[in-house]
């Protein structure tokens, strides 16, 4: 199934561990190699995600659509698989049903060679409380990590569009003897106020202070306009993060969240290092793509994404085969376009019907466009139905919405920030089935 694979990380000549197979269950390592190091993949998905808002009014963020055919969870899974890590667990929370549907009729793995993605509900485990933080949703389910005794846990975030190859992060993380990796982009200072921030050691990878949203950090030795944010990506040794999470769950004073509790606290005990998102290579990236990676916890964010999608020369590539990001679309008959129906820069899902123009724009599987309609600069979720002479413009609209015949989204600014949401950059959203007047 997963592109590339065969390398692994199983070189025993340049300092990585070759752990002992596992006799009793015959695990395998990332990469594949019976015998390797054994890394469990969890992947924590239980946000509320406010801020994308209204489009997580009924279901939690990482089940939102993204790119037509796509729930925002697919591009986590998809590297973790891609990479052979094949064991992992989903923990949700909120407004889950559509997430714990989306992956379990989705990310259907060999039972014969034991692999899994299985989603991991809250459950009480220790008390009458719900998760308090991603890192008490870890310590709660710990009884994950106890049953599958994994070498290393990946802990990785749910939310965002990128590609990665997490055995390379892994190769660093095993070689440099860290008691946790984490994943670090560079962004301009500026953005800061948005972000973890990363300050990394003379050595470049020991992580020194990790600053949580700072307003005026300082900039890297060798670019000053720019720092490391943290992706929300993080590579553990077992026993590291097991006694981290033990520690934070008896200080009362904490947050009890990865970012904000384990990772400084790991810091100030000298075991954090940082891996360099920007090194990272996937087999079919482009030189546009390379490095890609998008945090979509904001309207603006996500519509922005999406024109990267539409470019001609896409910032995101989704069509690239060698690492590709896997989901399923249903039974649906192909796109078909009637007399006087066309597209342009756009991308048409399958059981589209374009009777009207659509330009600059992505439609999800079952949008129909009826003759005389406009679409322009919009991301039309599943079965939208765009009525005779409407005009939709920069907007988002979410699943099963009527646009009626002759009605405006995006022409009348005023009258749009009286009926609808609207982003600070101006975008007008619209939640599921939300009537268009």
């Amino acid at each position: 199934m997963a592109a590339g694979t065969g390398q692994g990380i199983r070189e025993s000549g340049r300092g990585i561990r070759e752990a002992e197979p596992d006799s009793t269950t015959g695990r395998r390592g990332a990469g594949g190699m019976r015998g390797g190091p054994s890394v469990l993949g969890i992947v924590l998905a239980g946000g509320e995600g406010k801020r994308l808002m209204p489009l997580t009014a009924d279901r939690a963020k990482p089940a939102v659509t993204f790119g037509g055919t796509y729930r925002l969870i697919d591009f986590v899974l998809s590297n973790l698989v891609n990479a052979d890590i094949l064991r992992i667990c989903v923990l949700t929370q909120y407004k889950s049903h559509s997430l714990d549907r989306h992956v379990t009729t989705t990310w259907r793995m060999s039972s014969l060679l034991g692999n899994y993605v299985t989603p991991v509900p809250a459950q009480q485990r220790l008390g009458p409380h719900w998760y308090l933080g991603s890192a008490d949703a870890i310590h709660q389910s710990l009884n994950l990590i106890h049953d599958e005794r994994p070498d290393y846990v990946a802990v990785f975030g749910a939310d965002h569009v990128y590609r990665m190859d997490p055995r390379q992060m892994l190769r660093q993380h095993v070689e440099s003897g860290a008691g946790v990796t984490v994943a670090g982009i560079r962004v301009p200072r500026a953005e800061s106020r948005s972000f973890g921030v990363i300050m990394p050691g003379s050595d470049g990878r020991t992580v020194e202070r990790f600053l949580e949203k700072p307003a005026d950090p300082p900039g890297l030795p060798d670019d000053p306009q720019c720092v490391f944010a943290s992706m929300g990506n993080y590579l553990f040794t077992t026993k590291a993060l097991v006694d981290a999470l033990h520690r934070d769950a008896e200080d009362e004073d904490s947050v009890h969240d990865m970012g904000g509790s384990i990772l400084p606290q790991l810091t100030e005990r000298g075991e954090a290092q940082l891996y360099d998102f920007g090194t990272n290579h996937v087999p079919g990236e482009t030189s546009r793509d390379q490095g890609y990676w998008r945090d979509v916890g904001t309207l603006d964010a996500y519509y922005e994404s999406h024109m990267d999608l539409i470019a001609e020369r896409p910032a995101f590539n989704l069509y690239n085969r060698q690492w590709p990001i896997l989901t399923t679309s249903g039974q649906l008959s192909p796109a078909r376009f009637n007399a006087g129906g066309m597209a342009s820069e756009s991308i048409i899902s399958a059981g589209c019907l374009i009777r009207g123009q659509v330009t600059r724009s992505v439609l999800s599987p079952g949008v129909v466009v009826d003759p005389g309609a406009v679409v322009q600069n919009s991301v039309l979720h599943d079965n939208v139905h765009v009525g005779r002479g409407a005009v939709v413009r920069g907007a988002v609209l979410d699943k099963n919405i009527e646009v009626p015949p002759g009605a405006a989204v995006g022409v009348n600014p005023e009258r749009d920030a009286e009926l609808y949401t609207v982003s600070r950059g101006g975008v007008i959203a619209l939640g599921k089935g939300q009537r268009v007047l």
